[in-house]
């Protein structure tokens, strides 16, 4: 059964836009009044509303979400996939669930990113064209939670609607529908269940998609098995913080993630899926460098420096100048912050940790020393169009100035990059198979 979903899975060719997805999900439910509903779980912060599509009647629960960070539209599309397979497919919709599918959470963000949705896909227009806000702005890390010193309760609009369905639905499974965007892959995952890790690593490799064999994304992150990591809570954050002498109260900007609320809520199974839109080849070269792993990532942090110092410098030069609070600059500035302190404790980490005294891999360089410098360009490319916004209002002459130096840095970066990596773009299809394939396995 599940072989036959992947290979029914169309070629898509480009993102859907959020009208396009809003408006397949009414046709789909118009067709199919007998087993397809829309129900809205919410409003999004600028008033639009959140909507949620329901297919099947089974006893249990499933919850998918899409575009928990609005600039991970793969999740979107495998929300789209899945349910027309699940009204024309009686053995794959069933009679034990009830399929509970949210293809854009957070419509207002996502808007932002419909730029590049249609192409070319290359990483400079990703790059130029590219919007995620910062974690107290985003719907799947401002949970309410309580943690020792810590407590956040300001749940943005989108998350207070994930927050209706979940303890609505009290689902056994939610799926949070992520993605990255260079590298390789791997899950998140709770709780682990071994016996299908192969087959879902065997997704990834079987489509030639390197699995992420370097460094973690969070230091604090726990590997289950290869590419395989315990689903993440905002109170490993805080004690890994609290461990390397910072203070995780001052450092930590938002609240709890989907896991840790649906846990608490209802115990529910949780599973992330992250893909790349593009990669290297290196990402999963495990051979052996002359690089010790400490060296790696304490040359990571210094490679992104001129990036983080470029911005810093922006926003000191110009402070009372700018005028438009608009998402852009308080998504710049703020990740910025966060990326300077986050150095902080790594590069404490790095330095105390007596267990990176070792070879570092072929990909663990690689995820140091250039992946970390592709993320922070795509702070410098929301920095960028927040300062064209200023440019347009005022037409400022320092901010015209201001505006030209960062295009200069912006395009010598990205050539930088675009040069240094030897990338290919996967398949959307290839994408949305892997993601289905992986919910499909772990539900059983």
């Amino acid at each position: 059964m599940i072989e036959n979903a992947l290979k029914a899975v169309p070629k898509y060719e480009h993102f859907l836009t959020v009208d396009e997805l809003t408006e397949s999900s009414e046709r789909l439910a118009a067709a199919h009044p007998e087993l397809a509903r829309i129900v809205t779980i919410g409003q999004s912060t600028d008033g639009e509303e959140i909507r949620m599509l329901r297919i099947g009647d089974g006893k249990e629960q499933l919850l998918f979400f899409a575009c928990p960070h609005p600039n991970e539209p793969i999740g979107a599309m495998t929300l789209e996939a899945l349910s027309q397979q699940l009204v024309e497919d009686d053995e794959l919709r069933g009679k034990r669930f009830t399929w509970n599918l949210v293809k854009c959470i957070d419509p207002d963000s996502t808007r932002l990113n419909e730029g590049w949705f249609k192409g070319p896909f290359t990483i400079t227009h990703y790059a130029s064209e590219f919007y995620r806000p910062t974690s107290f702005d985003q719907a799947e890390w401002t949970f309410p939670i309580v943690y020792k010193d810590y407590a956040y309760f300001r749940p943005i609009p989108e998350t207070s609607a994930l927050m209706n369905a979940i303890t609505g639905l009290r689902p056994v499974f939610t799926y949070s529908l992520h993605n990255a965007g260079l590298g390789g892959g791997y899950y998140y995952l709770s709780p682990h269940r071994p016996q299908i890790d192969d087959a879902l690593r065997a997704l990834m490799t079987d489509r030639e998609i390197p699995l992420a064999l370097g460094e973690p994304e969070m230091p604090w992150g726990v590997e289950l098995s290869p590419a395989i990591y315990r689903s993440p809570a905002l109170t490993e954050h805080y004690d890994f913080l609290e461990t390397y002498g910072a203070d995780p109260c001052e450092k930590i900007q938002g609240g709890e993630g989907s896991f840790g609320f649906a846990k608490a809520v209802c115990d529910s199974a949780h599973l992330v899926c992250e893909l790349p839109y593009f990669y290297d080849r290196r990402i999963d070269d495990t051979s052996v460098t002359e690089m010790s792993r400490k060296d790696a990532i304490l040359e990571g942090i210094e490679s992104t420096a001129e990036m983080r110092q470029t911005l810093s410098d922006l926003y000191e030069q110009l402070g009372s100048k700018m005028r438009i609070q608009s998402r852009f600059r308080r998504a710049a500035e703020n990740l910025n912050r966060l990326m300077i302190d986050g150095a902080e404790a790594k590069r404490a980490w790095a330095t105390s940790e007596e267990s990176l005294n070792v070879p570092a891999t072929a990909a663990q360089v690689f995820d140091n020393l250039t992946v970390g410098r592709f993320y922070t360009l795509l702070i410098v490319g929301m920095a960028r169009r927040g300062l064209h916004l200023e440019v347009e209002e005022s037409n400022d002459p320092t901010m015209v100035e201001a505006l030209r130096q960062l295009d200069d840095a912006f395009q010598r970066w990205a050539a930088q990059l675009e040069e240094e990596i030897d990338y290919r773009v996967i398949p959307i299809k290839t994408l949305v198979e892997i993601q289905l394939g992986a919910a499909l396995h772990y539900i059983g």
